[in-house]
């Protein structure tokens, strides 16, 4: 397997794919979705509860560890059908009334481990040529934002980054940033 600290776009929908095929298809999706869109790291991402939802203002609270910035994050309309859908079938999991977003089979928070397994079983069955584990999904989601063209304090913000250096290095290797540099300095022919 080869090694690379993030997953693609392009990566990422497989993943999705091969979620939306296992086991537990709901709550692996949501999980899977909700971890690149929102850059979470694991701990972040299993400590969710549902008090940290707001659908009516289509927000999610975010609790940053490693004394990252909490932040208010926006819930994408696509990202709310799949809250939607699990949140329906989680009603009828066993621990159905606890806080925790994602439940384990036992109806308990979904612990790290578990989460860490869900993704490596995602990425066989979605034939990655990686092996894919939650924080490719932060970085993942880094990447994503810098291709398309976001301000590199935004994604501080976003990632919750208290220092700007853990940031740069998703925008120093984006290539589009150079794109435009020499537009119209030389003839198009000689």
């Amino acid at each position: 397997m080869e090694k690379r600290k993030h997953l693609t776009v392009f990566e990422i929908n497989a993943l999705l794919v091969a979620a939306s095929e296992s086991f537990y298809p709901e709550r692996n999706y949501c999980l899977i979705y909700m971890c690149f869109l929102h850059g979470c790291r694991v701990s972040e991402l299993n400590q969710i509860k549902l008090s940290d939802i707001d659908m009516g203002s289509a927000s999610l609270s975010l609790r940053r560890l490693k004394n990252g910035l909490c932040t208010q994050q926006p819930l994408i309309a696509s990202e709310m059908a799949v809250l939607r859908r699990w949140l329906e079938v989680r009603q009828r999991q066993p621990g159905a009334n606890s806080p925790w977003l994602f439940l384990s089979r036992r109806g308990g928070m979904l612990s790290r481990q578990q989460i860490y397994e869900v993704m490596r079983e995602c990425g066989e069955r979605a034939g990655l040529s990686v092996a894919v584990h939650p924080h490719m999904l932060r970085h993942a989601c880094g990447y994503a934002m810098a291709e398309k063209g976001i301000d590199t304090r935004l994604i501080q913000d976003y990632l919750g980054h208290r220092n700007i250096r853990h940031t740069v290095l998703y925008t120093a290797s984006n290539m589009r940033r150079f794109q435009n540099i020499w537009q119209g300095e030389f003839p198009e022919e000689y």
